[in-house]
């Protein structure tokens, strides 16, 4: 049972659940982003995932995992990785944001910053720990010029 929970606890399982839950929200929520919100909603949603098939092809072509809790064989810093150490996770964020303007979930906009927070405490620290020890400098040199979410220091 423990292997299957590790197994299932990823961040797409995170944002299934969290998508979920706005869903769950739009059904009580009272109306407030009406057409404006279906559209940005949905151009977020599209955004993100453009962003995050960018940001895995950009891994797959370094050849290092797009897997969490994996050891990467590569540190990807140039492209997306130059303006955001976590696209993925940033585009994950995007789709988030995007499907609860779109299903006018006003009630439900919280979860955007508890989805960041539960991100970077399970799995974006662990990963730059990884980062740290599988790079050293170099990773170093990179977090001090790109941000954790998005834009460059």
């Amino acid at each position: 049972m423990r292997f299957l929970l590790r197994e299932i606890d990823i961040p797409p399982s995170w944002l299934a659940l969290h998508l979920a839950v706005a869903w769950l929200a739009s059904t009580v929520s009272p109306p407030l982003f009406g057409a404006w919100g279906r559209v940005l909603g949905q151009g977020l949603v599209l955004l993100g995932l453009v962003l995050m098939a960018a940001a895995a092809g950009q891994m797959v072509l370094a050849r290092t995992t797009v897997i969490p809790r994996r050891s990467p064989s590569a540190l990807v810093t140039g492209g997306l990785f130059s303006l955001s150490r976590n696209p993925i996770y940033l585009a994950d964020a995007l789709i988030l944001t995007g499907a609860i303007l779109w299903l006018d979930a006003v009630l439900a906009l919280p979860l955007v910053a508890v989805f960041v927070w539960l991100i970077q405490t399970r799995f974006i620290r662990d990963e730059e720990a990884r980062l740290t020890l599988a790079f050293g400098p170099e990773f170093d040199l990179w977090a001090a010029r790109v941000r954790r979410w998005v834009g460059r220091k």
